[in-house]
């Protein structure tokens, strides 16, 4: 397979393979402190049964594997890039410790209920100390996971591409390329109508003159005349530039400082505000149906309301988009 056929079947399947690789990773890391605890025990003449080493370890890594879900979903509600620093990381501290508590409760919870299976009763020790060990290490332990996942979406993100806008790309294109279909949090430029995900992409040469790089973060921009809309959007994959023809883009979701382009069942990660860059499409086409996502009016096929007064959107590819109350009364009138 090549590499853009990897990435999509890698793309199709990434919930999965992400919770796999933390298992395997936790459940690895905790067999083999089970063997070295066991070999501890050992030179210090001490006995200590098999059992109680493996609940002690993997008690501590089923939590975690609870925990680092919430660990990802702090990282992008309070980012922590250079300018918001001094701002997101004492919530980072608090998560941190809230994280901690939750990892002892839950580890004691679990080894007690597995003594109990085993006609034994388990002492967690003086909790005050305990409390304060546990958390030193599980500060250690948050701030791995974000380095983690940040050195992951980095790896991700360069593999897959990030569009820009045309007006904001730091140079012109040196010519025309083939723009392959990505997956997640992607921006490929990606034909429509092909099934497989690939397309001639256009001539780079339509990019016009560079701005400064600065043009590139999310700022809240102006509402744009007709004529100022954008109709591609640069990509850049791999040290490779390509075109997203913005007619393809199907629902916008906001995430963190992002917004991510849904085509073809792929999302392109743009750095903009959901607001900024709602103002950069024609208010014809689409329509805001929550305060997180936009939808392409035409490809609206059902809606499906909710006993809490919300809604599900069904698009015509089968994708489910959520529609809020605030939204909904004015979405109906559109379809109207």
């Amino acid at each position: 397979m090549t590499q853009d056929e990897w990435l999509k079947f890698y793309l199709a399947r990434r919930r999965a393979i992400e919770r796999a690789a933390w298992a395997v990773v936790l459940i690895g890391s905790a067999l083999a402190n089970v063997i070295t605890t066991n070999l501890d025990f050992r030179r210090a003449g001490l006995r200590v049964e098999t059992w109680e080493l493996l609940c002690w370890e993997l008690s501590s890594a089923a939590m975690w594997l609870l925990i680092v879900p919430m660990i990802v979903r702090a990282a992008d509600a309070k980012p922590l890039r250079w300018g918001l620093l001094r701002r997101h990381l004492p919530w980072h501290l608090l998560f941190a410790l809230v994280a901690s508590l939750v990892h002892v409760l839950g580890m004691v919870a679990l080894r007690k209920l597995v003594y109990v299976t085993q006609g034994a009763s388990y002492d967690f020790g003086n909790w005050p100390l305990e409390l304060f060990y546990e958390g030193l290490k599980d500060v250690r332990s948050y701030a791995f996971v974000l380095l983690v996942v940040g050195a992951y979406r980095l790896v991700l993100w360069r593999w897959q591409g990030e569009a820009s806008l045309l007006a904001e790309a730091p140079r012109a294109l040196p010519g025309a390329e083939a723009g392959i279909g990505v997956g997640h949090r992607t921006a490929t430029g990606v034909g429509a109508g092909s099934g497989t995900g690939t397309e001639d992409a256009e001539p780079a040469t339509a990019a016009g003159p560079a701005a400064p790089e600065s043009a590139s973060r999310a700022e809240p921009m102006p509402e744009q005349p007709a004529a100022d809309r954008p109709e591609r959007l640069l990509v850049k994959k791999l040290g490779k530039e390509f075109l997203l023809p913005v007619d393809e883009i199907e629902w916008v979701q906001a995430c963190g400082n992002y917004v991510n382009l849904h085509r073809q069942r792929h999302d392109y990660p743009l750095r903009s505000s959901l607001g900024a860059f709602e103002q950069r499409l024609d208010p014809a086409s689409f329509v805001r149906v929550h305060r997180s996502y936009l939808v392409r009016l035409s490809l609206i096929e059902t809606i499906e309301p909710t006993e809490a007064g919300d809604a599900h959107l069904r698009l015509r590819d089968g994708s489910q988009v959520p529609c809020s109350r605030t939204y909904l009364e004015r979405l109906r009138q559109r379809l109207v």
